[in-house]
């Protein structure tokens, strides 16, 4: 069995279109109206420049100097915060050390959190009965990810790995909400956890910045693999002597999973 390719970026295409065309509708209904995202990066981290360069085909970057003091950070915040024309703002994380992610993340306007990383937003993903409405990108992506692909979620066993505040925690519970029996793998997991939750999975999202951490003898036959890892390895063939991989093994994964993305890069 070879494991039918999700085309992230397909559906990327797809969801996009869908969104212009929204935003279509709604400038017939207000000519003024004129969606802004503003994207905030620190320095110049090669992971974070990746995500920029594809969020960029629909947003605005904002770069601030990697030596910013918190000071000025907030007070740049508090600007866009208050400038009418933006809509949404997202901070790329990580942030240098000198800076308080937790504080700047929380000083983002709640309604202009796209990213869902503020302390009432991720709160939000963990009630109960909360009515969603700004989740972190990517777990609500791999969420819309697996409704476009018909996976079953509801009765299914579910692994995350990796615990983050802004991936693995919040994609634990969007799949519990769906009726999944999620377990959470992490780097306090002994090897023979992983083993076991692995091998008996129906459903796998790795977050854990591994190369190769996952091979196709590490899951069962059919189950569907997601792979958000960001992971640089070496190769001469690039102009910058690197490429950027994901965490899970696809040459093996694909002869064993249902379905498996090459590497959630849409």
């Amino acid at each position: 069995m070879v494991a039918d390719k999700i085309d992230g970026k397909a559906i990327s295409a797809e969801l996009r279109a869908k969104i212009q065309e929204e935003i279509t509708t709604l400038k017939i209904a207000h000519p003024w109206f004129q969606p802004k995202i503003v994207i905030i990066q620190v320095g110049d981290r090669p992971d974070s420049s990746t995500y920029v360069r594809m969020k960029l085909k629909s947003w605005e970057l904002v770069k601030y100097d990697a030596g910013i003091s918190q000071k000025e950070m907030l007070e740049k915040l508090e600007g866009l915060n208050n400038d009418v024309s933006v809509h949404g703002i997202l901070v790329q994380l990580p942030l240098p050390d000198q800076l308080d992610e937790e504080a700047i993340t929380n000083a983002v306007k709640v309604e202009k959190d796209v990213d869902g990383f503020s302390e009432l937003n991720i709160a939000a993903v963990f009630k109960k009965n909360s009515k969603l409405k700004l989740v972190p990108c990517t777990p609500k992506g791999i969420m819309y990810m697996l409704e476009h692909e018909n996976v079953q979620l509801e009765g299914k066993n579910a692994v995350v790995c990796g615990r983050s505040d802004i991936v693995g925690g919040p994609m634990g519970k969007l799949l519990e909400k769906r009726g999944a029996t999620v377990t959470t793998l992490h780097s306090k997991s002994t090897p023979e956890q992983f083993k076991f939750f692995l091998k008996n999975a129906d459903i796998i999202v790795s977050a854990v910045g591994k190369a190769g951490f996952i091979h196709g003898d590490d899951v069962k036959p059919g189950c569907v693999i997601i792979d958000v890892g960001t992971n640089y390895i070496r190769d001469e063939s690039k102009k910058s002597g690197q490429r950027m991989v994901g965490d899970v093994d696809y040459e093996t994964c694909s002869q064993v999973a249902s379905k498996s993305p090459l590497f959630l890069a849409g």
